[in-house]
């Protein structure tokens, strides 16, 4: 089952780039020749990833029609899709980040602290209540984000996958953005329904940290409008979100020193295979690495001079 974002993601997808040009064949007489046409045709209106995503939402359909037993063999055997090319993130500079904070509504500037300096997911953020920060031992707990689809409310769900329930160091420059950030905008509880655990959805009382200017949960269309005069200001490419502030965070981290775990777990990825995947890059080449470590170590060798050294 998806999530109530993905799926509502997957509604549209199906409804604009499937039924109207798939639809009015029956799931029995769809043929690989049927898919490779209408990948031609979409590719022609959409970017690879974004077709990409759109026939994954055609495979998990057939694939559970052969559970079923509606068809025998899935039609998506077979059929290609355009290469899709590397995506390479934004990685802000320090001053870049600090030009954010500073030119956002202060209502909004630790946000740009919290993604940079903990690494947090947007809605981890905006979904974070005063009890979850723990000033003395310098810790985050995110155990919910703010969802927002279309057609209701934003409301507090599970975070995105199980690993990204996490605790999160809190460093100082992200605490004291937290604490003048609560005492200039004292958190005031609002209503807001709680589907953190799906079995049992309730509404109740929640103090957010962060709120709109109307004391309302931070929809993410509002946040698109105010954060796009910060990215400007700070010379960010446009189309570049508050998520490359979390780019900015792992590979800070990785830059330092840190392992791959080290990293999933701090950023809550589902696998360290995701983490590899997304900042591959980044990690220093294993034969640099140990370069440097032997010469770390064997450099100061004493009685070793510079031309013995290079004698042979």
């Amino acid at each position: 089952m998806h999530r109530d974002s993905t799926a509502a993601r997957m509604s549209t997808v199906f409804r604009t780039h499937i039924d109207p040009i798939l639809g009015h064949l029956p799931m029995v007489q769809v043929r690989p020749s049927h898919l490779r046409a209408w990948v031609k045709n979409r590719s022609q209106v959409l970017a690879p990833s974004t077709l990409a995503v759109a026939y994954s939402c055609l495979t998990a359909m057939f694939n559970s029609a052969v559970i079923d037993r509606a068809i025998g063999v899935s039609p998506c055997l077979g059929v290609r899709l355009p290469g899709v090319e590397k995506h390479h993130h934004h990685i802000p500079t320090p001053d870049q980040v600090h030009t954010v904070a500073e030119t956002l509504p202060a209502r909004y500037s630790a946000i740009a602290y919290l993604a940079a300096g903990c690494g947090l997911r947007g809605g981890e953020i905006t979904g974070l209540e005063v009890d979850a920060i723990d000033f003395l031992r310098r810790e985050v707990d995110v155990r919910q984000q703010l969802v927002c689809i279309a057609g209701r409310k934003p409301f507090l769900g599970p975070p995105k996958t199980k690993t990204s329930v996490r605790t999160v160091e809190l460093p100082e420059v992200a605490a004291f953005a937290l604490e003048t950030h609560i005492k200039r905008y004292s958190p005031i509880e609002i209503e807001i329904d709680d589907e953190t655990d799906p079995r049992n959805p309730r509404r109740r009382l929640a103090k957010l940290i962060f709120l709109s200017s109307t004391l309302n949960p931070i929809h993410r269309s509002d946040w698109a409008h105010i954060w796009a005069p910060a990215r400007d200001a700070a010379s960010i490419p446009k189309g570049t979100g508050l998520h490359s502030f979390r780019h900015y965070f792992a590979t800070l981290l990785i830059h330092n020193g840190a392992s791959v775990k080290t990293v999933q777990m701090a950023l809550g990825h589902a696998t360290p295979t995701i983490t590899l995947n997304t900042y591959v890059g980044e990690w220093p080449e294993p034969h640099e690495k140990t370069r440097r470590i032997v010469d770390d170590a064997l450099s100061r060798v004493p009685g070793m001079c510079p031309d013995k050294a290079t004698r042979r």
